[in-house]
């Protein structure tokens, strides 16, 4: 399953926000995928994130992190890292789905289905301009903005 457009969705975040897709059109998007709050590495990519956050704002692009975790546990996760965008919670793997991204992994020998870290950049419009999954955290962000300039 492949996406070329944002698509519709409602989902609650943080600060007690209703995120709804339409809202979302007229800015640059960046919505990225994460296994799970305070692990290392989603730790690492949403502290990157939170580290390119004051470019993002200048270059008016608008991101969200996304995982099956509850709003209780993205709050926390978001206070103690920092953050400073909000954490879309998608309990119900309905975004998750709609993206594509839940896949099977194999956690300490056991298969499990989990999400697989992937990050989505839509143009203003709401066109999917570029999509990263399998990524490597190290160097992500990085790439992230380079595309982001590109689109400027």
């Amino acid at each position: 399953m492949t996406i070329s457009s944002l698509p519709e969705f409602t989902a609650a975040a943080t600060s007690g926000l209703q995120v709804h897709s339409k809202d979302l059109i007229g800015k640059p998007l960046i919505l990225y995928f994460y296994p799970k709050d305070s692990t290392p590495g989603c730790t690492r990519e949403s502290v990157d994130f939170a580290s390119a956050y004051p470019e993002l704002s200048s270059l008016g692009v608008q991101i969200y992190g996304i995982s099956r975790d509850s709003l209780k546990s993205h709050e926390n996760f978001r206070a103690k890292q920092n953050l400073p965008f909000e954490l879309i919670s998608d309990a119900d793997q309905s975004l998750c789905e709609s993206f594509d991204v839940i896949r099977e992994k194999n956690m300490y020998g056991r298969k499990v289905m989990g999400i697989e870290r992937s990050t989505f950049l839509f143009d203003r419009e709401g066109k999917l301009v570029r999509e990263w999954r399998k990524l490597k955290v190290p160097g992500h962000v990085d790439e992230v903005m380079q595309s982001v300039k590109e689109l400027a």
